[in-house]
């Protein structure tokens, strides 16, 4: 098996890399600044983040702020880890 298979497949779209990129450096991101920060549609967003609660990289929080619903995103600690594997595999591939 080579490096460039060891690379997570979860994580090959540009949004999901995204996504995962600023749950690693922040707590709690909510879905308007997530949003603001790839420059994705909402629909996007809501289709890349479900996939990854899915597999249980990241956890999705819905709650009632006054009267507006609020989504936020906080990495899982095995998506912590199944990410930085991810990038480690990419390193290796780019050393090679």
């Amino acid at each position: 098996m080579g490096i460039i298979d060891k690379l997570n497949k979860d994580f090959e779209s540009r949004v999901r890399l995204g996504i995962m990129s600023i749950l690693m450096v922040n707590d709690w991101v909510d879905f308007t600044e997530m949003k603001t920060l790839l420059n994705i549609t909402d629909g996007n967003l809501a289709s890349h983040s479900s996939a990854l609660e899915k597999s249980e990289y990241i956890e999705i929080k819905k709650e009632f702020v006054g009267k507006k619903p609020k989504t936020s995103y906080q990495v899982t600690p095995l998506g912590r880890a199944a990410f930085k594997e991810h990038l480690l595999y990419l390193e290796k591939l780019m050393k090679s």
